[in-house]
């Protein structure tokens, strides 16, 4: 998916420095952008596109970029010296996600070779001042990164923002399956698809469970055989019950028809509304995810959508994304942890080893017994997520957290757990969450970061909170506080 992406460098100069130095900005930035588009951690193409002398050129670049589908944001910089009067058109125009990349062609200032000739052409330190003036005066939206393109770490920053700047865009056109509505009298998991078609781009339709059975009837068997060969490259078999395993199968080949049929890349369901099933859903929604699709239980719509975009914003980076949900914690005085699961829909993407296929009673839907897949989650660094509506907005919630393995083995608990410490602690971090209004449901990813996240909402102009180490109550109930009155006068 990020392959099908590009980016614009757009270049910043004006007609006072003559054809030469133009020609030599150009040429650079060519090379600048080719050479970055081989660096490991740029995920997506980047194209030069036009070097900006007027106010028309800029309106031009501006408009393309907005009607060309493969262009998921523009990257500008200054080379020479850019009057920013020229871009205020164009960026008021801009639709794409913005961001300022501050450098310079040099790494050093040459000893010999600098004299005036040298400082006309390369004055990015002047012109990328004057071009940071004027997105601080429009007050867009942008991302600004800093320091030499070749550095690794300047790199790194740049492709992190690339991949949410991805996100924005695989946003903007996602649907939502909803198998069913949310479950009863749970308030978090609503919320206003119009608002988040909106800001979001989301478009969250219902259809019906009976439309799902009806599409099962039309499985047939060789297509259960052909998925059941799927599940024995990916899983260990450790079940006998083979009809419960294939009726997995037929639901999710049932799933995967309208999700396909209509486009659609996430998708919930509802325990209490399986009219016409045999099972919930458990390793049929646990495969879907494995290739990329959200998934949301109990009708939570909002974690579908977000699980499939962080699935797609981490595209081949090392880790994780899944469904999640905090089940239980271990309060023992100063090693205090969290306990994620669910029911049964935990991706196995998140796992540290190959999952099993188990078949076991639910306890909860009145179904027949479930075939779901078993496993501990990988130890790493890692963040949860949670959006909610908060009624005229939408906040997003991120904790970082370290996954650990379990400290208990908890062979009668057959369903897919995590295991974590949360920052800056467990019991701190809960009540930041809780004033904050995070959902029991979240994402939780090891391999998206915060400042992915943090970077994303910029773009979709949300809301966001982030939980670190460095957190405190009070400096939580300041930030609610003040978000509110900020939040109140947009």
């Amino acid at each position: 998916m990020l392959k099908d992406y590009e980016f614009w460098f757009v270049v910043g100069s004006q007609l006072l420095y003559g054809s030469e130095v133009l020609d030599t900005v150009k040429e650079r930035a060519e090379e600048m952008a080719v050479r970055l588009s081989g660096a490991s951690d740029i995920p997506c193409r980047i194209v030069y596109k036009a070097t900006i002398k007027n106010d028309n050129e800029c309106i031009e670049v501006m408009k393309q970029a907005n009607m060309d589908e493969r262009c998921a944001g523009v990257i500008t910089w200054c080379h020479t010296f850019s009057p920013s009067k020229m871009w205020i058109h164009g960026l008021n125009l801009l639709q794409k996600p913005w961001c300022h990349f501050a450098t310079q062609y040099n790494r050093k200032i040459p000893n010999l070779e600098i004299d005036m000739d040298f400082m006309n052409l390369n004055q990015a330190a002047h012109g990328d001042r004057e071009h940071g003036f004027i997105g601080t005066r429009m007050r867009k939206n942008h991302k600004i990164v800093v320091g030499y393109w070749e550095d690794e770490t300047v790199q790194k920053e740049l492709g992190d923002w690339m991949r949410s700047a991805v996100g924005a865009a695989y946003s903007r056109k996602l649907k939502v399956v909803r198998f069913g509505d949310n479950m009863r009298d749970v308030a978090v998991t609503e919320g206003d698809k119009v608002e988040a078609a909106i800001k979001f781009g989301w478009t969250v339709d219902y259809w019906p469970v009976g439309h799902l059975v009806e599409t099962m009837g039309g499985v047939t068997e060789a297509e259960i055989d052909a998925k059941i060969e799927e599940y024995k490259e990916r899983y260990e078999f450790a079940t006998e019950d083979q009809d419960a395993v294939r009726y997995q199968a037929k639901e999710e080949l049932a799933i995967r028809k309208i999700m396909e049929r209509e486009g659609a890349m996430a998708f919930s369901n509802n325990f209490q509304d399986l009219y016409g099933m045999e099972q919930l859903p458990g390793l049929a929604s646990q495969n879907i995810m494995a290739d990329g699709m959200g998934y949301g239980g109990e009708g939570d719509w909002k974690v579908a959508a977000m699980t499939t975009i962080m699935k797609q914003m981490g595209e081949g980076l090392e880790g994780g994304s899944a469904f999640m949900e905090d089940y239980t914690y271990d309060l023992e005085p100063g090693k205090e942890v969290s306990l994620g699961a669910h029911m049964l829909e935990v991706c196995p993407s998140v796992a540290a080893e190959k999952p099993r296929i188990e078949v076991h009673p639910l306890g909860i839907g009145d179904r027949q017994p479930p075939a779901r897949l078993v496993f501990e989650g990988k130890p790493g660094k890692g963040i949860v997520v949670s959006v909610i509506d908060m009624g005229g907005r939408m906040r997003m919630i991120v904790q970082d957290i370290h996954c650990i393995k379990p400290i208990l083995e908890m062979p009668n608990l057959p369903v897919a757990r995590v295991m974590w410490e949360a920052e800056p602690d467990l019991l701190t971090g809960l009540k930041c969450w809780i004033m904050a209004g995070g959902a029991h449901h979240s994402v939780l990813s090891t391999q998206v970061t915060a400042q992915m996240m943090e970077d994303w909402a910029d773009i979709m102009g949300i809301e966001f909170i982030h939980i670190t180490k460095e957190t405190t109550i009070e400096s939580m109930k300041q930030q609610l506080f003040l978000n509110d009155l900020a939040w109140k006068l947009q």
